[in-house]
């Protein structure tokens, strides 16, 4: 699973952190290759290599924004309005959502949802006055909420009315589109339980503290206060009260989590298997190793690793990518003192991104677990969203003609680099801001620890070369590559970074409406080399705004010929090993995991350890 920013939006990061010794996990599951538990009861799930869970709160911040995190605390209290691709496509899935309905006003600028009968784990009913609570608190602490993006969710919702306990109405600053509106904001809102967490401080009361910004203010800090006591999630009494399949039975600051089926649970998505251990480690070998010997249920295996796959076949696995509804780039800092005026010539980025030969990295580096990205719609799976303009590729790759549009624009190589001999604005010359002399040298700061993405920027590298681009690559521990390629301005110190690579499993992993607000429209809360362009924004905002289908095509296709990035290979989210008989899902594109979905659907293994998987 992929690092990438944790900025405010709706990026998840995927890796962080640390986690226990492989040596410590793997004394701890003694097992047998290709057995699996005798009882129906558990399931080892092995999480991302060096990432350790820390975060529960149905409320993200930005320094606890990852996916896992997110699908934990999401088996624990069921969102409003759950959206995935559990079923092999992205949709509202209703037996996972505390809302039955959301009736849309015929203007656009409300929505009426209706609540099911539902409870909390302690009996207590799930009502509007919980989704009230949530809001509150959104709103008196939007700037600190992870979900954030400046004009958008909570700034454009004006008002939210209870009608009953059952039904309440959300009312907006303007119409929306009501697939957007849906898919990307409603999806953000997590009931929670106000008759047991609307406290200010660990001994006073429950009350309603929320009603007022002060109060909100206070609750939150005392929910993020005891959010951060980890080895607290067990045994706090604050977080007993769930509505979600699932409660915490063991949660260690080392990584391991053990959850346990909620037997109160009156929702669509009842557990099936009792135990769920969610098991660290600290490297991907010491995960596949754990693989071999039987300690996982569901793992995963670098790409480079898909040769030994009789390996893992042949002792009761099957291999099933998981693809990701993402989109993978480098952005360009077009406010870079150095490069950012070439940056900002369309010929140029044309250039470049005709230098990249995505079917070869596809095909060599990734092993074929990747998908050519063309712009700003994921392309792994089929949408209404992606225009025939971006399928098609704009800029099939050809450094001759990428040669030709540098040359062609007044430069000419000098020891085997372009370099600007015509500066100026002619439609001849290198354009506005680039100076005679200018050598189109790049440097890309990427992160560190995957071979993989240590040979794709190689190869980037490479194919670049042959157009005349020289092509530098620093590398970094993603964290690092994150604060070093900040959103900037031409003076400042922190403006030097050129090119930004986060992505070895997707830069990028959407909501399910895949809109370009943050990403792409200007001063967006993650447009991190502050791409600008009147006419993309214009387009963006329709996509949000627009119930017309048209509107996502258009944007589609104008950023995929305007290449505020480079494009680059979308890889699959990951490889994942998974034993023969656990079923009864599909694995969710936006990246997060369902547990209450898994059952076993095979008989149990003659001679197998029924309390393997009872210690993790």
């Amino acid at each position: 699973m992929s690092p990438a920013r944790t900025a405010a939006g709706r990026r998840r990061t995927l890796v962080a952190g640390a986690a226990v010794s492989a040596g410590l996990l793997l004394a701890g599951c003694a097992g047998v290759g290709g057995v699996r538990p005798a009882s129906h009861d558990a399931i080892n799930y092995a999480l991302p290599a060096n990432f350790t869970p820390n975060w529960i709160l149905p409320i993200g911040t930005a320094a606890h924004l990852n996916t896992n995190n997110a699908s934990i605390s999401a088996a624990l209290w069921e969102p409003l309005v759950s959206y995935d691709g559990s079923t092999g496509t992205v949709g509202w899935n209703k037996a996972a959502s505390i809302a039955t309905a959301a009736d849309f006003a015929p203007d656009g600028r409300s929505v009426r949802i209706t609540l099911g009968d539902r409870h909390w784990s302690d009996g207590h009913p799930i009502t509007s006055r919980d989704v009230d609570f949530w809001y509150r608190l959104i709103k008196a602490d939007k700037a600190q909420w992870a979900g954030y993006n400046p004009g958008q969710a909570p700034d454009n919702w004006t008002s939210l009315k209870i009608a009953d306990d059952h039904h309440f109405t959300l009312t907006f600053d303007k119409a929306y589109n009501a697939n957007w509106m849906l898919a990307n904001e409603l999806s953000l809102i997590r009931p929670l339980p106000q008759h047991a967490w609307d406290r200010t401080g660990p001994s006073a009361p429950v009350s309603d503290a929320d009603t007022t910004p002060e109060g909100a203010r206070r609750v939150w800090d005392h929910l993020n206060t005891v959010a951060k006591d980890i080895s607290g999630y067990a045994t706090n009494p604050l977080w007993k009260t769930v509505s979600g399949p699932y409660t915490i039975r063991s949660f260690s600051t080392s990584g391991t989590v053990r959850l346990t089926a909620n037997t109160a649970y009156d929702g669509g998505e009842k557990a099936h298997i009792r135990t769920v251990n969610l098991l660290p480690f600290t490297t991907k070998a010491a995960e596949e190793n754990a693989l071999r010997t039987g300690q996982v249920d569901y793992g995963y295996v670098d790409p480079a690793d898909l040769g030994q796959r009789k390996l893992f076949t042949s002792h009761g696995y099957r291999i099933e990518p998981w693809t990701g509804w993402a989109i993978t780039y480098m952005p360009y800092n077009f406010e870079n003192p150095a490069m950012g005026a070439v940056f900002r010539q369309l010929y140029a980025r044309q250039a470049i991104q005709l230098s990249i030969d995505q079917d070869s990295l596809v095909k060599a580096i990734f092993n074929g677990t990747a998908v050519p990205g063309y712009g700003p719609v994921p392309q792994a799976q089929a949408s209404n969203f992606l225009s025939p303009a971006q399928k098609a590729n704009p800029y099939p790759y050809s450094t001759a003609r990428a040669r030709a549009l540098l040359t062609g624009h007044g430069w000419s190589e000098r020891d085997g680099v372009m370099v600007c001999v015509r500066p100026g604005t002619s439609p001849s010359q290198c354009g506005p801001g680039v100076k005679g002399g200018t050598r189109f040298r790049m440097q890309v700061l990427s992160q560190s620890g995957s071979t993989v993405t240590d040979n794709m920027m190689s190869a980037i590298q490479s194919s670049l070369s042959e157009s005349g681009i020289a092509l530098s690559i620093k590398t970094a521990p993603v964290n690092s590559v994150l604060a070093q390629t900040p959103q900037c301005t031409a003076d400042q110190p922190s403006c030097d970074w050129q090119l930004s690579f986060f992505g070895t499993a997707g830069s990028w992993y959407f909501p399910a409406f895949p809109t370009g607000d943050s990403l792409f429209q200007s001063k967006g809360g993650s447009n991190f080399g502050n791409y600008s362009d009147h006419p993309a924004d214009r387009l963006i905002t329709a996509s949000t705004t627009s119930d017309s289908p048209q509107a996502m095509l258009d944007y589609s296709a104008a950023l995929a010929k305007d290449l505020p990035v480079i494009w680059l290979p979308e890889p699959d989210y990951q490889i994942s090993v998974i034993r023969d008989g656990l079923g009864g899902f599909a694995q969710d594109s936006l990246a997060n995991f369902h547990p209450a979905q898994w059952r076993w659907t095979k008989p149990a293994t003659e001679g197998a350890d029924p309390t393997r998987a009872e210690r993790p």
